[in-house]
């Protein structure tokens, strides 16, 4: 496909591959430093945090990380706002201009030994940037695809927000792990867990260019109100669909961090596997879901998004006990690989529509603000706490199998989100 779009005195050419990439750039660029922060969490407390015993330290670099999460709520409106009123372009070069800082203050930033207190306190000020910006990243990408995709094809290129947050999951293990092998135990201390994060950097300059470089959508000069306020719109007309986006959004984020990003730490921890199995898995099953998630979407414009919606929960319900009873059982790298499959691919089934039914719901005018506002409060809600809550269950319950106990109750969530569904 191809739009010629007039800017000014000149015409941009604008083809489907490069409105996906400048709109999924960012969202995916936040996924990759997310899983390299997650990899590097124990030197990154080594290098920042001066506490004397190991175990403080770690958990100091997590609490670090998870201060982002803080800031996603007030990026999510507040971007949306921004995005709703003056335009998608302009809203989406701002977030990834900010998680461009974020990253580099990570990455080039003194540690403790060269100019102490302040270097935590930095890292913690690059974590809220990247938090903010962050925020406004799914809620502006999904409304620059929905107003720029052709009829009938919406769902398809909605579909790729989700699939880049998987496909750079899986780039960042895969960087991760890479690293961590090439350097020895000191390099890596010293400089080497640097290297990741820069790789990072060139990715964030090519997606801002190609966010500057792109035109407003057509749609979006049509159907936007400059002088409008697309939060008390979200409030005040659209509650309940406010409600059931997050409904749904939850039961994607319990699925996110606790089948794909908990893996790693599930693996090692419970199972008493080695940590490379658990990475291994990981990369599998984001794999599989940011393959097939575009697969899904091409269906979503032939028979709608509702019916999926409705039946990957169920699944969810019906597999997670037994899948997390076999790994139990029998734990190995090849039946953690069986489960990361067969999640991946359930996940594709529902992450596959679920942007394009949660568009449905909001008009183009107050979209971002209030996809913004209900993704990122159960994110940061069901997100953030996501490994200490059932880390502390299993310590609680003395049960391996808390995560599907945890998972079927986000499923019974996700099917309520569904109810108010269009089509």
């Amino acid at each position: 496909m191809q739009q010629q779009v007039a800017v000014g005195a000149r015409t941009i050419a604008i083809t489907g591959p490069r409105a996906v990439a400048a709109a999924v750039v960012g969202n995916g660029l936040e996924w990759y430093n997310f899983m390299l922060y997650g990899v590097f969490a124990g030197v990154i407390g080594k290098q920042f945090f001066p506490a004397s015993d190991e175990l403080t330290r770690l958990l100091l670099s997590f609490a670090t990380f998870s201060v982002g999460f803080f800031m996603r709520p007030l990026g999510g409106t507040l971007l949306g706002m921004y995005s709703d009123k003056v335009g998608r372009k302009a809203a989406l070069s701002l977030t990834i201009m900010l998680m461009c800082i974020g990253t580099a203050m990570i990455a080039l930033m003194p540690n403790y030994a060269k100019i102490g207190i302040a270097a935590p306190l930095l890292l913690v000020v690059a974590r809220l940037l990247q938090g903010f910006s962050t925020g406004g990243e799914m809620g502006n990408a999904t409304a620059f695809m929905r107003e720029y995709a052709p009829d009938g094809r919406a769902g398809y290129y909605v579909s790729w927000v989700y699939a880049s947050s998987s496909l750079f999951i899986a780039l960042g293990a895969a960087v991760g792990a890479i690293v961590s092998n090439s350097f020895s135990a000191a390099d890596l201390e010293s400089w080497g867990w640097r290297v990741p994060f820069l790789l990072g950097l060139f990715i964030g300059p090519v997606g801002y260019l190609l966010r500057t470089r792109i035109a407003e959508p057509p749609e979006h000069r049509r159907t936007h109100q400059r002088g409008g306020t697309p939060f008390l719109d979200v409030i005040t007309k659209h509650p309940k669909e406010a409600f059931a986006s997050g409904a749904l959004i939850t039961l994607s984020t319990i699925c996110t961090y606790t089948i794909l990003i908990y893996t790693p730490t599930y693996a090692t921890h419970t199972l008493k596997l080695p940590q490379a199995a658990g990475f291994t898995a990981t990369m599998v099953g984001t794999i599989t879901a940011g393959v097939l998630i575009p697969v899904v979407g091409h269906f979503v414009d032939r028979i709608g998004p509702k019916v999926m919606l409705r039946a990957a929960p169920v699944l969810l319900i019906v597999l997670v006990y037994p899948m997390f009873a076999l790994i139990n059982a029998m734990p190995s790298l090849t039946t953690l690989l069986v489960y990361q499959i067969v999640f991946g691919a359930v996940i594709a089934l529902y992450q596959g529509p679920i942007l394009t039914g949660i568009g449905d719901m909001f008009p183009n005018r107050a979209l971002a603000t209030g996809l913004g506002l209900s993704d990122n409060l159960a994110v940061s809600i069901f997100g953030g706490t996501a490994a200490l809550m059932i880390t502390w269950l299993i310590s609680l319950t003395g049960s391996n199998m808390v995560p599907a106990y945890y998972v079927m109750a986000g499923g019974v969530v996700g099917l309520l989100g569904t109810l108010p569904l269009r089509r």
